[in-house]
């Protein structure tokens, strides 16, 4: 069975986040990325739908004593669609993150009903 996921970038948000980070945490999130292109069943220490959001994921990222997201979607099966990224500083992944993944992956949803 065809594993290989291609994953793509909605908007600039996931870029700008990107570039923001030092390289040892760009090269993690490459890792982490690998990991969601290539393995059939990605374990939930990288990747975890989130509760109540219908199609919404997170994936997670780890280095040393920092922990990243990036809330991405699922379109056609094998296309993953990346949104906004930040560091979690809390427990709990803050609201405000989720709402903004939300619009835009409605906004990423919406034209192609047209």
């Amino acid at each position: 069975m065809n594993t290989d996921r291609k994953i793509i970038f909605y908007e600039n948000h996931f870029t700008n986040f990107y570039l923001q980070q030092s390289e040892k945490v760009q090269e993690k999130i490459e890792h982490v990325f690998k990991v969601l292109r290539t393995v059939q069943n990605v374990p939930k220490k990288f990747l975890e739908h989130i509760a109540g959001t219908d199609g919404l994921y997170e994936v997670r990222i780890e280095f040393e004593s920092n922990i990243y997201r990036v809330f991405c979607c699922f379109d056609k099966g094998n296309l993953v669609v990346l949104f906004n990224g930040f560091q979690k500083k809390t427990q709990k992944t803050p609201k405000k993150e989720i709402e903004i993944a939300l619009k835009l992956k409605n906004d990423y949803f919406n034209p192609k009903k047209e």
